[in-house]
This record gives structure tokens, C-alpha cells and sequence, in this order.
């Protein structure tokens, strides 16, 4: 959104999945879709950014020898996938300095105090702090925001630490590599399909647990360090609570705490909740600093959710002041506005996907649904309409357990395009598709100049102040009251209490 390109080409690219020679992707979008929307809550992820990180090191020098090469091959070839992923740096100086001094604190408590770290945050809504081999720390400006205090910042930040200096990178590269040679093996050797299924799930099923088993050590190792520093090694076991809290509101489907997904990356949260307690205490520190107060300062004036440049999300509507578009999904559904599409999904599974068609000059709207990137495409169900006065075309497709609707609309100088998929189809599934079609439309004027970005502010408690009181100034946000609770970490319905200080976000 930032290229010096032509309005026409910014618009179209916006977005946009460009498939070489019109790949077909339909086939398992509806996979993507659903994972894609999943909010990644303490995911140890390799990722992107644009200004180069903060450095952070102690004040003992690096012995000769100690860093090996593959870290800094992997750092320096994934740190700048990480920035183009997450929209970049975000550039406040009093987080990156305040996060710098967590790292210094934190760097000498562990058992390599030698080793140094650069820490960059991230420009992203999303809730997600993870390291790369070789020392490269990143937490989003949304997790920032999610924190209540200085220990569970500097909680998660031990957690990627450990990731580090206990080589979990290169462990899990190494063991990824043994499963597909012995999988290949299978292959070579016993031409049996069911057989080589078998070895896959298997080895699969392997490197969750292997990456489960990652993930327990590194808590372990992040709480002592946390105590070590002389932080409250409790605070590791409320972020989790708070992550699992704000994870239920963002997926609109209650949590479900006795659930167990056997091949995910990371053991459940019920699991990971038990032994930071149990660690916690085995460390015997109690009273160790949380220093919320002056971590509530620090944030205020944080930006909120999604980057202006990105559009807005304000509770079932997506809004683009730059491009003048908006949209509204139905009832239920919770967009999550990513830096490839818009997507959207329900608690009754259904995806919605929204970005730029890579429509090549000449072709018509027709001609582009039937180029071969739509698999189990109905032909028949092809037909030309309008949206407001715009040019749409629509279809439906089937495949592999899955319906779709697809709809593409011009707008502008661009085009556009909606995916919906579901295992359910039906009158609602229909239903769903028009009434977010017909919602499509440009922003006037006075649509734009409304728009503003959202900001967290920290404000002290009054006598006769309620959740209700302050959910009624966030009104724009989706389940304004669960989400204030959950930014304060206020259970069941207790209220804040007068004199301490509480976040909001406000578009003002």
C-alpha cells in the first residue's frame, strides 16, 4: 500500500494471491482459510520487518567459538521474511528501549550471559513473540497490548530465549529431516500407499510431540530465568490464562480447556498452565517485580488492531479509506485482517476470504473464473450481476468434502474478490454469501473522514466507574465488555477497582 507504483497497480496488487500460470487453488482453501484465521497466540514462528533491530547484549564479551553458523545463516536469511510478514517495525522508542532493558535484565540471569540478542517489535495486531537461532527476538506491538505488566512481557521473552539457547531451531530442522528420510524409505521400499500413509501420520504425530516436548522445556527454562532476574515467575502462567481468554473471544467459539489437538506445535494450554505454576513454585520467589503501574504508562498511546494502510476492522465491517471500499459480514463471524487477505470465519466452521484478483489486462470477469484456478468449478452456476452499480460475477464449486461461492467484483481501477467455503452448505451458507456480497460498497466522503485509527490508553479508575461504563466508549469493537475484561484481567464479573489503572481503546 506504500509502492511508489500507479493508484492502478497498487489497487490490484493489493492483496492480491498472483498464481503462476493460474494455479488452481481452490482445492483445500477452506484448510487455509480455517488456519489462516487462527489467532497464533505464543507461536514460536519464523517470520518478517523493515528497520534494522535493536541490538541487546550484556556486558560480557562473546568467547571465541560459541556462535555457530547455522544460527546466523538461518537469522540473517528469515529476519527479513519476518518484517514483510508483520508490516515491519513498529517505531516507538519508549517500548523498544523498555523491552531492550527486559532483555538486558534477562540476558544476565541465564546460563549464557555472554550471548547477545536483537529485539525488534513487530507492527502487527496479532498477539506473537518468537526468536530465530543466533539471538533475533520479536514481539508484536499486540501482545504488548495484551500484557498487564512488565513480568509477563518479560515472561514471554524468556520463553523465546530458551528456545535459543537451548537450540530448539536446529533440533527440530534436524529431526524433520530424519522423519522425511524415513518416510522415504517406506516409500522406496514397500510401494504400499496405506503403509506409507501410516509412516507419515506417524512421523508427523512424532515431531508434534517432539515440538510439544520444545515447548514444556523452554517454559521451564524461561521461569527460572524469569526468577533469576528477579521477576515474578508467576507471570508466565497469567499470560497464559490471558492468551487463552483473548484466543476464546477472538475465535467466537467457547474454550474448550479439555481439548487436545495431538499434532499441534504446542502442547494445550490447560498442560503448559499446570507446570508454570508447578516451576513457579518450585523456584520459591514470591513477591518478584510485575511493575504494572509503570508498564501501563509505557503503553499508553500504543497503537491498536490493524495498520490504517491495512484497513479497518470496527466489530462486522472492514473499511479501506485509502481505497474507498467497505463490507460487512453476517452475524457470528469474526474477521481477522491478515497481511495477504481479509479473512472470516464463524463457529460453525464457514471461511470467508477477501483480497485483489490478479485479473490480466483484457480478461472479463467470466474469463477469469474459468482460467483454472477454481478446482470442482460448476460452470453452469457462472452469471453476471451488479453490486451497487458495480460489475460482479459469481459461481460455485465443489470439492474434496467442501462447497464454495466465489464472487468477484471491479471496482475502480481494481478488482476484487470473495472465497466462502464450508463443509455445511445450505440455505444459511446462501444466505451468508449475499448479504456480505450485497454489503459491499465505496465509503463516501464523510465515511473516510470518520475513520481513525484505535489507540490504547490507560486511564486511572473513578468512583462509579463500571465495565459497562468504559465497554460503552469501545462500542466499535466486538464484545466490547469480554474484551475490556480480558485487557484487565478482570474475571467473572468483578469490577476494577477505584484507584488502579485500567486500559481502553478509543478511536479519539
Amino acid at each position: 500500500m506504500t509502492s511508489e507504483r500507479s493508484e492502478r497497480v497498487t489497487m490490484q496488487a493489493w492483496k492480491s494471491v498472483r498464481f503462476s500460470g493460474r494455479s488452481r487453488v481452490v482445492d483445500g482453501l477452506a484448510k487455509s482459510l480455517c488456519l489462516a484465521s487462527l489467532l497464533v497466540l505464543g507461536g514460536c514462528l519464523s517470520s518478517l520487518t523493515t528497520n534494522e533491530p535493536l541490538a541487546v547484549t550484556s556486558t560480557v564479551p562473546v568467547p571465541k567459538g560459541r556462535l555457530d553458523p547455522r544460527d546466523v545463516a538461518i537469522a540473517e536469511r528469515e529476519h527479513p521474511k519476518i518484517l514483510a510478514a508483520y508490516g515491519g517495525t513498529y517505531d516507538d522508542a519508549k517500548a523498544v528501549q523498555a523491552v531492550a532493558r527486559i532483555v538486558g535484565r534477562l540476558v544476565e540471569a541465564t546460563d549464557e550471559p555472554w550471548r547477545s540478542y536483537r529485539v525488534t517489535i513487530l507492527n502487527s495486531p496479532t498477539v506473537n513473540a518468537f526468536a530465530l537461532p543466533g539471538g533475533y527476538v520479536y514481539v508484536t506491538r499486540g501482545l504488548l497490548a495484551l500484557a498487564l505488566d512488565t513480568s509477563e512481557i518479560a515472561a514471554v521473552i524468556a520463553h523465546e530465549m530458551a528456545h535459543v539457547t537451548a537450540r530448539h531451531a536446529i533440533a527440530r530442522q534436524e529431526r524433520v529431516e530424519q522423519a522425511k528420510l524415513a518416510t522415504q524409505v517406506v516409500q522406496d521400499v514397500v510401494h504400499d500407499p496405506a503403509a506409507v500413509k501410516l509412516a507419515l501420520a506417524s512421523t508427523q504425530l512424532s515431531l508434534a510431540r517432539f515440538s510439544q516436548v520444545q515447548e514444556l522445556q523452554a517454559d521451564e527454562i524461561g521461569i527460572r530465568t524469569l526468577a533469576n532476574a528477579g521477576y515474578d515467575p508467576f507471570a508466565a502462567a497469567r499470560f497464559l490464562k490471558t492468551m487463552s481468554a483473548f484466543s476464546a473471544y477472538r475465535s467466537a467459539v467457547p474454550n474448550e480447556s479439555d481439548s487436545t489437538d495431538f499434532l499441534s506445535s504446542h502442547p494445550s494450554t490447560p498442560e503448559r498452565l499446570s507446570q508454570a505454576l508447578e516451576v513457579a513454585k518450585v523456584t520459591g520467589v514470591s513477591g518478584g517485580e510485575q511493575d504494572r503501574s509503570a508498564y501501563l504508562d509505557l503503553i499508553d498511546g500504543l497503537a491498536y488492531g490493524d495498520d490504517p494502510e491495512e484497513g479497518y476492522v470496527r466489530g462486522r465491517d472492514f473499511l479501506h479509506a485509502k481505497l474507498g471500499l467497505g463490507f460487512k459480514v453476517p452475524e457470528g463471524f469474526v474477521i481477522d485482517n491478515t497481511a495477504t487477505a481479509v479473512l472470516a470465519t464463524n463457529a460453525e466452521g464457514t471461511a470467508i476470504r477477501f483480497d485483489g484478483a490478479d485479473i490480466k489486462p483484457g480478461d472479463t470477469l467470466v474469463s477469469y473464473l474459468k482460467s483454472g484456478w477454481i478446482n470442482g468449478l460448476q460452470e453452469s452456476s457462472i452469471h453476471t450481476f451488479s453490486v451497487g452499480g458495480l460489475p460482479a460475477a459469481s459461481a460455485t464449486a465443489s470439492t474434496r468434502g467442501y462447497a464454495y461461492h466465489i464472487a468477484i467484483i471491479r471496482f475502480g481501477d481494481g478488482t476484487y474478490r470473495f472465497l466462502f467455503a464450508t463443509r455445511s452448505p445450505g440455505p444459511a451458507f446462501d444466505r451468508q454469501f449475499v448479504e456480505t456480497i450485497e454489503s459491499f460498497h465505496a465509503l463516501t466522503a464523510e465515511d473516510k473522514a470518520r475513520l481513525r485509527p484505535l489507540t490504547l490508553h490507560t486511564v486511572t479508575v473513578r468512583p462509579g466507574d463500571t465495565v459497562e461504563g468504559y465497554a460503552r466508549r469501545m462500542t466499535f469493537l466486538t464484545r466490547p465488555d469480554q474484551l475490556f475484561r480480558i485487557m484487565n484481567g478482570l474475571a467473572g464479573t468483578a469490577e476494577p477497582a477505584v484507584g488502579t489503572k485500567v486500559k481502553i481503546i478509543t478511536d479519539r
